[in-house]
């Protein structure tokens, strides 16, 4: 079974809106519904599994996506939503099942980033596609100065989709709980 866990939990902070980007319409729809469109006509995808704020499920549930399965509770930063979404997820897949994470507010996925992504995790555990780094990029220490500049054709920028097996990604995010997990991405 090949599921889509869809994050939709941010709340927009960076933006400074009342509502979160994933909600926000654009050409008549909320950006979330570009993405789940996509993942529902996929014949490669058998459910889909939403990380979502109580208050925002109506809304998702009036776009007649048949193949949501379920909300999960958005957690205090990004690798705790997924924790969330992995478990509930667990309720009705089997260890060797894969997951496709994918952020909402990235309504441009294509049906073959996705299959790129389920294609790379038959042969891994997980696949996370990345570009080339084009800018200059520095390391800082402390934030204020540079303490030195990287190579940019060692340095890549990790995107949307990600794939992995169910039962290998979830136990290695068990295994950093509880303080290591809130390290990842930091605090929502």
């Amino acid at each position: 079974m090949n599921i889509a866990l869809v994050l939709a939990g941010g709340v927009g902070s960076r933006i400074g809106l009342q509502t979160p980007k994933q909600y926000l319409k654009v050409n008549g729809r909320p950006v979330i519904a570009w993405c789940l469109e996509v993942f529902e006509r996929m014949t490669e995808i058998d459910a889909i599994q939403i990380v979502a704020e109580k208050m925002w499920q109506p809304l998702i549930e009036e776009l007649g996506i048949k193949k949501i399965k379920g909300f999960s509770e958005p957690g205090s930063n990004r690798q705790l939503s997924i924790l969330h979404g992995l478990e509930d997820i667990y309720s009705y897949a089997q260890d060797r099942d894969v997951v496709v994470i994918h952020d909402a507010v990235r309504p441009l996925v294509t049906e073959k980033q996705i299959l790129s992504c389920l294609n790379a995790v038959k042969e891994y555990d997980g696949a996370v596609p990345v570009l080339p780094m084009k800018d200059t990029v520095y390391l800082s220490q402390d934030g204020r100065r540079i303490s030195s500049r990287l190579d940019r054709s060692c340095v890549y920028a990790g995107q949307a989709p990600e794939g992995f097996v169910l039962g290998p990604y979830y136990k290695a995010n068990i295994c950093l709980m509880p303080d290591r997990l809130l390290e990842i991405y930091g605090s929502a």
